[in-house]
């Protein structure tokens, strides 16, 4: 069946220690996930992502949006966000997600990568914005990519493809104690959309 072609078990903690990560697989049909990845690549309001390193100023080539229940102000690498209003489709996704995890989300951070070259370097989300030990939901639309987890003490490192219309959840002390990334590759040629939903504390 079309939505099992991967299947891993969705109540299984993917982490062997100090953190929680389940896949819930794809939780899009190929159609729906299509749609909205046409609507959302076509729609969103896509800016280069910023940051500012050693005191200068980089634009990279994978692209952000940034939207939110509120204008919420989000800063990361230096740089502040302020959130743009949900559209119908993100709401559409963000109530999917909630209901898969029974987590609840107040924003949404979404990239865009625009082939397999454009990737993100290990990295943890712990800015002091979000919520301690918050859930971070991903969807995933489009070129089906690896990600990786690593624990920052012991290097150990977890593997996981994500799918085109998959669920992705990592909450609890996942941020505290391991660093994610989504390795580039010149093997993929087409893009992929990530939406990670969040909640930010004000």
């Amino acid at each position: 069946m079309e939505l099992f072609d991967h299947y891993i078990d969705p109540s299984k903690n993917l982490l062997p220690r100090g953190g929680v990560v389940h896949y819930y697989n794809k939780v899009l049909s190929k159609a729906d996930a299509d749609h909205y990845f046409d609507i959302l690549f076509k729609t969103i309001e896509w800016s280069p992502d910023e940051a500012v390193i050693f005191g200068k100023h980089i634009f990279t080539k994978r692209k952000v949006a940034w939207y939110g229940d509120q204008p919420f102000e989000y800063t990361y690498s230096n740089t502040t966000k302020r959130a743009l209003q949900w559209t119908s489709e993100l709401k559409a996704l963000r109530k999917l997600a909630e209901e898969k995890t029974g987590e609840t989300y107040n924003s949404c951070l979404m990239n865009l990568y625009h082939s397999g070259e454009e990737g993100m370097a290990w990295h943890s989300d712990g800015e002091k914005d979000l919520k301690p030990n918050g859930a971070i939901a991903s969807i995933s639309l489009g070129a089906e990519r690896n990600f990786g987890f690593k624990h920052k003490q012991t290097d150990d490192k977890v593997m996981l493809f994500l799918e085109h219309g998959s669920l992705m959840v990592m909450k609890g002390e996942t941020q505290a104690h391991w660093l994610h990334r989504l390795p580039p590759t010149k093997k993929i040629a087409t893009p992929r959309i990530n939406l990670t939903f969040r909640t930010i504390i004000q």
